[in-house]
């Protein structure tokens, strides 16, 4: 029998500083207070930028402008809840971002986000988005004599 998996998808918000939206679960909801990326499940009949556009709507209230996949991941909850996670990076959208469903909403520089209380699904992620990137090497222009 084939291990079953809830459907996610996510969105890694970021704005014209680089940082990254995050947002605090209710905590009246399973996991209260724990800190995440917006979005939620799959339904039933919905692709993945489908159902992440109307996360984002219900949640933030926002059009967002759903770009490529960004992290594919998996993973089991102690309690036997399994999720398979798809995060897409969202750069663009219409409207203001507004707190319909969190706690709490904040924008986070990437080396910051380790320092939050993040679900234990998306903590690999976390660590990856904050890991120092190497420089660029500086561009060489050559003169001709």
């Amino acid at each position: 029998m084939a291990v079953r998996f809830t459907r996610v998808v996510a969105a890694l918000i970021t704005d014209e500083r680089e940082r990254y939206l995050i947002c605090q679960r209710h905590r009246r909801r399973p996991m209260p207070l724990k800190w995440e990326f917006p979005g939620g499940k799959i339904e039933a009949g919905e692709t993945a930028p489908k159902a992440l556009a109307r996360e984002l709507r219900e949640e933030l209230g926002i059009e967002a402008v759903v770009a490529q996949p960004a992290a594919r991941l998996r993973h089991s909850y102690s309690d036997g809840t399994r999720v398979a996670l798809l995060f897409y990076r969202v750069r663009q959208w219409r409207g203001e971002i507004t707190n319909l469903v969190f706690e709490d909403v904040r924008w986070v520089p990437a080396q910051q986000l380790p320092k939050y209380d993040f679900l234990e699904a998306d903590r690999e992620l976390v660590h990856q988005l904050a890991a120092p990137r190497s420089k660029p090497r500086p561009t060489v222009k050559s003169r001709r004599a």
